[in-house]
């Protein structure tokens, strides 16, 4: 499709910013490795992060990551036309402090999702408190992560539009399998 882009690479320490830093990090053996970028289509955007791990994933990271794939399911479960944005961040949220990172923002340190369409980030935002009531047609980013500062990060995002009926559906081919495969 001729389509271009670019993307953050965030190895490591580094991941547990969620975006980036302009401090150089070299990859070593059992480091996270994020990437999130995407491109555009006729003149729309797309947002997207996968994970992987240089070798074995470490238990902390493989933890990590279950529990941001859960996230995601809760709040692709809980975008439903009539509902409020917040409800969203709520549902995704709930998942990662139940797990033991909370509360509140301490290791989810941004918001569940933003509005994604000309612009890769615009409103409304999936963010605790937005009274905004979803519609169908609206797409937004999906992107719950856990990120312990100077050890690691985990985020996953895929995009998704808000149905006329029932659960948003993805934009993507899928969720992230795992670790080990990125994509599917």
């Amino acid at each position: 499709m001729g389509l271009e882009g670019d993307a953050d690479v965030l190895f490591g320490s580094a991941s547990s910013l969620p975006h980036g830093s302009r401090e150089e990090h070299p990859l070593r053996e059992g480091d996270s490795v994020l990437l999130d970028d995407g491109t555009t289509v006729e003149g729309y955007q797309s947002d997207v992060t996968r994970m992987t791990v240089l070798g074995k994933p470490l238990d902390k990271l493989q933890r990590a990551f279950e529990i941001v794939r859960k996230a995601q399911d809760a709040a692709l479960a809980s975008a439903v036309a009539g509902k409020p944005c917040g409800s969203v961040d709520d549902a995704a949220r709930r998942v990662i402090t139940e797990a033991g990172f909370g509360p509140g923002y301490k290791y989810f340190a941004h918001r569940v999702g933003h509005g994604i369409g000309l612009d890769m980030h615009e409103q409304p935002y999936l963010v605790r408190g937005n009274e905004t009531i979803l519609a169908a047609g609206m797409t937004f980013s999906n992107e719950p992560g856990i990120y312990v500062a100077g050890e690691y990060g985990v985020r996953c995002e895929d995009d998704m539009v808000i149905s006329a009926d029932g659960p948003a559906q993805l934009l993507t081919p899928g969720f992230q399998p795992s670790l080990e495969i990125p994509i599917a």
